[in-house]
């Protein structure tokens, strides 16, 4: 049986428009028709009244760890958690998103591959999860953002592919993760808040390394990310292709300049640095990961905003999972992203149709469109007139079926 889904407001990404009076019919797990209400036969149809609701298509967070819940920032606490915790954990996180609003998610950085289990686990039915795009392990150099500062004999006796000294360890990491099941491939450029001992700007990888992990992804034909605080590392690896850089928050002219050159998105991840500030006082966290915090979110607002002026490709990502970064609650970088001057209707934009473009999957999700999978959302009220309703979720389908509302 068909499905109708009437819609009093209806957001379009494509004209950026609020649609009223609108029906979408769903057949099996994809959109069949987007038509005004009054042109629509619904007998014989089943009818999901949404008249009263703001309805668009399914969120995309481009960023998320669903292997960490936000708790605190003891990064050592992964040494003792198993493989199945991790998993198990990993799948509860990616449910809480799912209930937010987020159909999809582009998990930017695992342990084990429990991103890759959790995926094929969804995809083959046997949960119910968001549609998963993953990366594997994120790969960084030695000492760097990716790599742990446990005591030498806690490591050494693992082997640690994702761990890059040279170009040929660079194209070993890069495979390694597509052959355990990758759908794109992230490094670390640069040094970051939560890894301790790094400088938070300082560039850890080479050209030659970062091109490298790069190349391989263009012979695969996947996308690449990197985590990018500093002004350098951002520069480099945009001139080295790589198609997104995650955080970017100290940013300069020419840096900004290289991404419109290239076309390479920015996935600014405010709501990151801010909870970690915001929540600075508790004890939890460690001094200078808080004072790192502090320095990236200073610089984040005025390079933001000359991206917007210029035309710098934003996508929408949380980096949920980091300390009081908690799943679920991401809606709040919506509210983030218009203080910092990006209107509510590009941010909305932004977390659909760019982020679909962004992991190449805009034939299939991003749009209500004839073809495209049935994943709709719907909140309480007009993120027009209040960009905190972002943060309550009431309606959620994916690919037809209804799984809140």
């Amino acid at each position: 049986m068909k499905t109708a889904l009437k819609c009093g407001k209806l957001f379009d990404p494509n004209t950026k428009k609020v649609l009223e009076n609108m029906v979408v019919i769903v057949e099996g797990e994809r959109v069949l028709e987007v038509l005004p209400l009054q042109n629509a036969y619904l007998s014989e149809m089943n009818v999901i009244d949404l008249t009263e609701k703001f309805v668009m298509p399914g969120l995309i967070d481009g960023h998320v760890h669903i292997g960490m819940s936000g708790q605190g920032g003891n990064t050592a606490d992964g040494v003792r958690r198993l493989p199945g915790e991790d998993a198990l954990t990993s799948l509860k996180n990616a449910q809480t998103d799912l209930m937010a609003g987020f159909t999809t998610l582009r998990d930017c950085g695992a342990n084990g591959f429990n991103d890759v289990s959790v995926r094929n686990s969804i995809n083959k039915g046997e949960f119910i999860g968001p549609r998963l795009v993953v990366c594997g392990e994120s790969m960084g150099s030695t000492g760097g953002h990716s790599d742990s500062h446990y005591a030498p004999q806690l490591v050494e006796a693992t082997p640690k592919h994702h761990i890059i000294d040279g170009v040929a360890s660079a194209y070993h990491a890069a495979r390694y993760n597509i052959k355990y099941g990758a759908d794109f491939l992230k490094f670390m450029s640069t040094g970051g808040v939560m890894s301790f001992g790094t400088t938070v700007g300082a560039q850890q990888l080479t050209f030659e390394e970062m091109r490298a992990i790069i190349e391989i992804a263009e012979m695969y034909g996947i996308h690449t990310a990197t985590h990018a605080h500093g002004t350098n590392g951002i520069k480099c690896a945009v001139r080295a292709g790589v198609t997104s850089v995650e955080h970017g928050m100290i940013l300069d002219d020419e840096a900004i300049e290289l991404m419109l050159e290239h076309g390479t998105y920015l996935t600014p991840t405010i709501i990151a640095a801010e909870r970690i500030v915001a929540n600075g006082e508790t004890g939890a966290m460690a001094p200078w990961m808080v004072d790192k915090a502090r320095q990236v979110l200073s610089r984040h607002e005025n390079g933001f905003r000359k991206c917007l002026e210029r035309g710098v490709k934003i996508a929408f990502g949380t980096d949920s999972g980091t300390p009081y970064n908690f799943h679920g609650k991401q809606g709040y970088e919506f509210e983030l992203m218009n203080r910092f001057g990006m209107k509510v209707e590009d941010i909305l934009v932004a977390a659909t149709k760019t982020n679909s473009e962004l992991i190449r999957k805009n034939t299939e999700i991003g749009t209500l469109e004839k073809g495209k999978y049935a994943d709709i959302v719907a909140f309480e009220k007009n993120p027009m007139d209040d960009v905190k309703t972002m943060t309550n979720c009431v309606f959620v389908m994916k690919g037809g079926a209804v799984v809140k509302g």
